[in-house]
């Protein structure tokens, strides 16, 4: 079955793009329904070209695309996308990505430059976009950047239950491996039970992907530390924080992060590292030669398939991380 009709005759409909058709797979598996038919197609010059197999007017739309690499490519597959949809008269169309190209860019840090991810939001609005999910966006803000209703999805309840069958609570510290994680780290930490530490560092701005780690605040000897962040790209960060962090004389160092981007020696960096396990969700699809033994991935497919469904019934997307 391609779609869901609820009580009312509203028509629920999944489309996915390219770069991870098996988390669409799994979202639509607990859906119970199926992936709407899509043609995609590439010119000889690079363009893109979609059309959707089935009549989605008065459709719900739901399109999942995490922006993977090559992640201009993907963003562009999804705007299409989107205006295909608004084009064959979908009601409304929620624009679905676990993991949002150019979160990071998300503000100035000096003159003459972007902020990408508002550029993002408002491409996908133009575009025809009437809701945007997303799964722990590098900055809270972005929320705001987006003119019209955002789910922010969190998977701190997958990875933290993870960790609280791999570690127990009394024995663990979580860690923010700079002062911008403090937050998160604290969620973690509130949710674990855990005491909380800090490792302070420094960028080179005239340098990418380069830092370095000075000092570690909070009480780390002995204890398994749990480093956390939202997403781990070249993993020079969160190797050079889990160093700082046996050299003050931690049992262990385990890594969770929600969005495992794994670019260029990150996989490498990693399993050559002091830590013992690489916790990620499966928010971008990992390549076989990203892969490597320390690394785990979780599910998000559950979380976005209930989020979904609790928009489609017009329900409460918030209740999903209420605590009991």
């Amino acid at each position: 079955m391609t779609g869901m009709k609820s009580p009312g005759q509203k028509m629920l409909m999944l489309f996915s793009g390219r770069t991870h058709p098996e988390l669409a797979d799994q979202v639509a598996e607990q859906l119970g329904i199926d992936v709407a038919p899509t043609k995609f197609e590439d010119f000889a010059n690079g363009e893109t070209y979609v059309r959707f197999l089935e009549s989605v007017r008065g459709s719900d739309a739901f399109v999942l695309q995490s922006h993977a690499d090559p992640i201009n490519e993907s963003i562009m597959e999804q705007l299409i996308m989107v205006d295909a949809l608004k084009r064959a008269s979908a009601k409304r169309i929620t624009v679905v990505t676990p993991f949002l190209g150019y979160a990071r860019q998300d503000k100035k840090h000096r003159g003459r430059e972007p902020i990408s991810s508002r550029l993002m939001t408002d491409l996908f609005r133009t575009a025809g976009a009437d809701r945007l999910m997303a799964v722990d966006l590098h900055t809270d803000q972005i929320q705001g950047f987006f003119d019209g209703p955002v789910d922010h999805l969190v998977a701190l309840p997958l990875l933290s239950d993870y960790m609280k069958g791999r570690v127990s609570s009394s024995e663990a510290t979580v860690v923010s491996p700079d002062a911008g994680r403090v937050r998160t780290a604290d969620r973690w930490a509130d949710r674990l039970s855990s005491p909380l530490a800090i490792i302070h560092k420094r960028r080179d701005p005239d340098v990418a992907n380069q830092v370095k780690v000075h000092e570690v605040v909070g009480e780390v000897e002995g204890r398994t530390c749990i480093l956390v962040d939202d997403m781990i790209d070249t993993a020079g960060t969160i190797v050079k924080a889990a160093d700082a962090l046996v050299e003050q004389g931690a049992k262990e160092v385990l890594a969770a992060a929600t969005h495992g981007v794994l670019s260029g020696p990150a996989a490498e960096r990693l399993q050559n590292s002091r830590i013992s396990e690489v916790v990620v969700t499966n928010s971008l699809p990992i390549l076989e030669e990203r892969q490597f033994p320390k690394l785990t991935q979780l599910s998000i497919a559950p979380l976005l398939a209930r989020a979904v469904s609790e928009v489609f019934s017009d329900g409460s997307v918030t209740s999903l991380f209420e605590d009991p």
